[in-house]
């Protein structure tokens, strides 16, 4: 029985780098690797929860090709439950090429697939009502799920006692908080980026606090703002605010970040620890998540996160 379950975006990612330029059309350019990787905030934040102690499953929608089988088993591999993962019959597996430059910036094309054909029939509610967390991954990008389909489910996992939390991903329809308000009221934690956060508010507020201030006013508990090379910042259900500087380390890929800064807070959430700490594992989470290339290979174990932390703290860059 899993502790979370992490409903949402699964991807199967061709991750080339550097790649400093692109090529004219017609024209072929190299670059020093090419790899397929597990991606989807899904997929990324329960990898980084299950590393990090927690019992997770996965809830999701891929394809019935060999990127759906790729996806599944990468999960298994790393002893998720994947009995909650539909299969789609009339679309393929949601896939992205991840072009990282050399200094780890990110450029993405990415195809929906399986995605966009998730749907609240597709939830295996056996699997959440035994669970003490439902975590939305991937909110935006599931245009048959979000909105209000998405707040019902949130509803309904609240009434039956389970905790809610739920990310943000861009929204490339342009409707930000008319999409996102009607699960505001049923959320206990919010983790979005700040850039996302914003782009649902008011672009032109640029304090973390009259930002996520806006969230905990439609009604959510703990609101946890990723903000990159910023840290980040939060603001408890009970007023407390931690602002959080972030940890020193050489970035090779920034990919999946944001979904390891997700895994941290909620894993130091699922394991009782306090806000600061929870933040600090949460932004160290992110930290070493970059410092590997793919959206999972850089997680480590609780006590390591930990111990990196202590290291961090003490002057060492290790």
């Amino acid at each position: 029985m899993a502790d979370v379950v992490c409903l949402g975006l699964l991807v199967a990612d061709i991750v080339a780098r550097p790649v400093d330029t692109y090529p004219k059309r017609g024209e072929l350019i190299l670059c020093d690797s090419m790899t397929t990787s597990i991606g989807g905030c899904a997929a990324n934040t329960g990898i980084g929860l299950q590393k990090l102690g927690i019992p997770t499953s996965i809830i999701g929608k891929v394809g019935r090709d060999s990127f759906g089988d790729y996806v599944r088993q990468t999960l298994s591999d790393y002893q998720l439950d994947t009995s909650g993962v539909a299969l789609s019959d009339s679309v393929s597996t949601s896939s992205t090429m991840v072009i990282i430059s050399s200094d780890a910036e990110r450029s993405f094309i990415h195809y929906i697939g399986a995605n966009a054909d998730f749907t609240a029939d597709d939830i295996n509610w056996d699997l959440i009502k035994d669970a003490k967390l439902l975590h939305v991954a991937g909110h935006f990008i599931m245009p048959a799920f979000d909105g209000n389909p998405c707040a019902e489910v949130l509803k309904r996992a609240q009434q039956l006692g389970i905790k809610t939390s739920l990310d943000t991903a861009w929204d490339a329809s342009g409707r930000w908080m008319e999409t996102l308000r009607p699960t505001l009221p049923h959320l206990d934690y919010f983790v979005p980026s700040f850039s996302e956060a914003q782009k649902c508010v008011d672009p032109k507020l640029t304090s973390p606090h009259d930002v996520a201030k806006v969230f905990a006013d439609a009604g959510v508990g703990t609101v946890a703002l990723k903000m990159g090379e910023r840290g980040s910042y939060v603001l408890g259900k009970d007023g407390e605010e931690i602002q959080m500087p972030p940890y020193r380390v050489k970035a090779v890929d920034a990919n999946g970040a944001g979904d390891a800064f997700a895994a941290g807070f909620l894993a130091g959430v699922m394991h009782g620890f306090d806000l600061e700490t929870t933040t600090k594992l949460a932004n160290a989470t992110g930290a070493c998540v970059v410092t590997e290339v793919g959206a999972v290979a850089g997680f480590r174990s609780l006590d390591e996160t930990m111990d990196f932390i202590k290291k961090q703290e003490n002057g060492s860059k290790k």
